[in-house]
């Protein structure tokens, strides 16, 4: 059986809750299969979150690995394209801890590209009436941590493929004046990222790149 994993975050920087976390739980409430959906709110942590992610791809052996995690300056949800190896922590972790200028994995090379198919994700988020974008930086907090590690796990097991999705808050719980969207929505977007990766094995040809 396919299996996959998704995953979003806990709360963090004081807040009451993460939206990632939260989409991640209802995706799995109303997944209908047939593949095996498994779901994990990972800690806001530099080395508890890597850690759990390490331990659930061994215990599952998902085919395809999918995180989430909050970007709060965002109004659409953003599809991640590349992680750094490097950890530049802006504010601390949930353990207090605020490394700068370190790697993720020593060793490991500069940047991995994600495995799904990031612009074809794009477009079946936006035809679905949700507001989509591709992204080329997942930050130097926990989120590109994570990423990371996702992609250096799926590397070293053929066949398995890794992304990132960048979510703005959820409407029910944005601070005053955040651009959100419904939590509904972003649930949505994170389903339709794993069954876009699931259905497309070739990405889309189309223009994705940047001016800035």
């Amino acid at each position: 059986m396919t299996t996959v994993l998704l995953t979003g975050f806990e709360a963090f920087a004081g807040d009451g809750s993460n939206p990632s976390g939260e989409a991640v739980h209802l995706v799995a409430s109303r997944w209908s299969g047939p593949e095996l959906l498994v779901t994990a709110v990972l800690p806001v942590t530099f080395a508890g979150a890597p850690e759990i992610l390490r331990d659930l791809v061994d215990e599952h052996a998902p085919d395809v690995v999918i995180a989430a995690g909050l970007a709060g300056g965002r109004s659409a949800v953003g599809i991640e394209r590349v992680a750094v190896n490097l950890v530049d922590a802006r504010i601390p972790d949930n353990d207090g801890a605020q490394p700068s200028d370190e790697r993720s994995i020593d060793g490991a090379p500069d940047a991995r590209f994600a495995s799904v198919p990031a612009k074809a994700i794009v477009k079946a988020v936006t035809d679905a009436g949700i507001p989509a974008e591709l992204s080329h930086s997942a930050g130097t907090f926990v989120c590109n941590h994570v990423f990371f590690h996702a992609l250096e796990l799926a590397a070293a097991r053929p066949g398995v493929r890794a992304g990132f999705v960048h979510v703005p808050w959820d409407a029910e719980h944005a601070p005053a004046g955040a651009a959100s969207l419904p939590l509904r929505d972003i649930a949505t977007a994170l389903e339709i990222t794993v069954r876009t990766t699931l259905s497309t094995t070739v990405d889309l040809s189309a223009v994705g790149g940047s001016l800035s």
